[in-house]
């Protein structure tokens, strides 16, 4: 039986078909098309127009799960930049599915990690056995657009996904440059709190960046143009990230110094979690930035951050970490879900 995987975002939309692979557990993908989100009125639309026009020589599909990106209650989400309201049922009742789910679109990475192969992953630390550990329990964290965090238990086969908000979560400055990087924040923002995602984002990335530029010794930047087209247009604060990180790779020491704040907190937040969850199975590392930033999760810089947490610094050595290669392994996930939903029909 085929079923149907969908990673929905407020920028594009990217649905598979898939079916399970004769030679292992993993789901296989037969076909998959990405549609850009603002050019359709709806969702149910676009979902109409890959499973009668994309898909219509492929054996309809018997369930689907769509990971959303944003929270999820009775089945139902709803996309905010987009005013779009989806329904899990309604989809369901309308395209014919045995079974259908919801999911956040974070959440569902968790059920793609049992069944991830090694061209998908890397891995920064094996760790250690730790007396008493739990082996079950997971922890992924994925700065993109935004930051997303997510645990869950993992034990022979079955999955407990444990969604978490974590990436609102108070930033908390560890230097006098990152006090003053706050301070900056909260009044250009105009805002009364800095979450990390605030600055653990590649829109956090751009930020770091913008707070750099304001100071005297960077009016002359090559950025600078950018900054005052952001002024006018926001959406050219997308291309900022891959800018900043291109001039850190030249040697551009304004650059590099913005990349290393953004690499610092991610770092510390990462070490936080892993204290937070005791996640003995694994810390993963996802999300959009985490392939092109591999090199720098193995650094002596990331490493150093995440071990400085004082007197408990040892039992960091003794969690894995891995990062996520697979930059499209929301799908992934979410075909690892929709295939556990075929066992349930």
């Amino acid at each position: 039986m085929n079923f149907l995987a969908c990673d929905l975002g407020g920028t594009k939309v990217l649905l598979g078909i898939f079916e399970k692979d004769i030679k292992d557990d993993s789901p296989k993908l037969i076909f998959k098309k990405k549609y850009i989100s603002s050019d359709w009125d709806s969702f149910e639309l676009i979902l109409e127009d890959f499973l009668k026009n994309k898909c219509k020589n492929i054996t309809h599909p018997s369930s689907a799960c769509f990971a959303v990106a944003g929270p999820i209650s009775n089945n139902t989400a709803r996309i905010i930049n987009l005013s779009w309201n989806i329904s899990g049922n309604a989809l369901k009742h309308k395209f014919n599915f045995k079974s259908c789910e919801l999911i956040n679109d974070f959440a569902v990475q968790i059920y793609g990690i049992p069944f991830l192969k090694k061209n998908q992953y890397s891995t920064i630390q094996n760790g250690s056995h730790y007396t008493g550990a739990n082996n079950d329990l997971h922890a992924i964290v994925g700065a993109g657009t935004g930051l997303g965090i997510a645990r869950g238990i993992i034990s022979r086969g079955n999955v407990k996904v444990l969604a978490s908000e974590g990436g609102h979560v108070e930033y908390s400055p560890k230097s006098k440059v990152e006090w003053e990087l706050k301070i900056w924040l909260k009044k250009y923002l105009k805002v009364e709190r800095i979450s990390c995602e605030r600055i653990i984002s590649g829109t956090g990335l751009s930020r770091i960046a913008e707070w750099r530029l304001s100071k005297p010794d960077a009016q002359k930047h090559p950025l600078q143009k950018y900054l005052k087209e952001i002024k006018i247009f926001d959406a050219v604060r997308k291309e900022l990230p891959e800018k900043i990180c291109n001039l850190s790779k030249e040697g551009d020491s304004l650059m590099i110094e913005v990349e290393r704040i953004w690499l610092g907190a991610y770092a510390s937040l990462m070490g936080d979690i892993a204290l937070q969850e005791l996640c003995f199975g694994g810390l993963w590392i996802s999300g959009g930035t985490a392939s092109k930033h591999f090199k720098n999760f193995k650094s002596n810089l990331f490493m150093k951050q995440f071990f400085d947490k004082g007197r408990l610094k040892d039992i960091l050595k003794t969690i894995p970490i891995k990062v996520i290669l697979d930059e499209e392994f929301g799908l992934f996930s979410a075909a690892c879900r929709a295939k556990m939903l075929l066992k349930n029909q």
